[in-house]
């Protein structure tokens, strides 16, 4: 009963929130297009609920620059001054609302991770995929990338298993408090979180 009431919600508030902030996504696809040499977008293939692939949209924070061996540069070597501000204000993310407005998505659940990672999860780990995926989650509102890949599976089961209104709702005035207060960006000195290569680094 509560997925179709959350499926309606998702849709009514994504709706509204691209309406009010049309001139925010405005404004900064044309700084990011400038700055990351006609690329604001960041579009990739992601598995969603039943692992239903699908493409996500974010804002692309960095720019494509290459080594002398043709090779892309470290994340950190690559992020622009205003991708920067753009992920650390978590606006990266406002174009997602498109994916949930299509259905690929909801406002709150796991995050989707990357396709390549889909042989490796363990049974547990894979039920992160029986609902959709969200903007935000229970993981990211306990400590996003600074938690280990356990962890943070851990708590997208326990999502999956404890899902509710009360508990969607409490997840997004969570992640109110920590957009504003710039809370768990990333994973140490490390722009963005490792890469999950299997269990075997589950326990180390």
């Amino acid at each position: 009963m509560y997925s179709i009431i959350k499926r309606s919600f998702d849709f009514l508030v994504a709706l509204t929130l691209l309406i009010l902030a049309f001139p925010v996504l405005v404004i900064i696809t044309i700084i990011l297009y400038f700055t990351n040499y006609g690329k604001p977008f960041f579009i990739q293939s992601r598995p969603g609920k039943n692992e239903q692939i699908f493409d996500i949209v974010k804002f692309k924070s960095m720019n494509d620059k290459k080594g002398p061996n043709g090779v892309l540069l470290p994340d950190g070597q690559r992020i622009t001054q205003f991708g920067n501000f753009v992920r650390k204000s978590s606006l990266d993310e406002l174009p997602q609302l498109w994916n949930v407005l299509k259905g690929d998505m909801s406002l709150i659940g796991p995050r989707p991770l990357l396709v390549s990672y889909l042989p490796l999860y363990s049974e547990e780990q894979n039920k992160r995929h029986l609902v959709k995926p969200g903007i935000t989650g229970w993981a990211q509102v306990n400590g996003r990338n600074t938690i280990s890949w356990d962890k943070k599976f851990e708590y997208d089961v326990w999502y999956v298993e404890h899902l509710s209104f009360s508990l969607d709702v409490k997840i997004f005035f969570m992640t109110l408090k920590k957009v504003f207060m710039r809370a768990d960006i990333s994973a140490s000195d490390n722009t963005t979180m490792e890469r999950f290569v299997g269990n075997e680094n589950l326990n180390p």
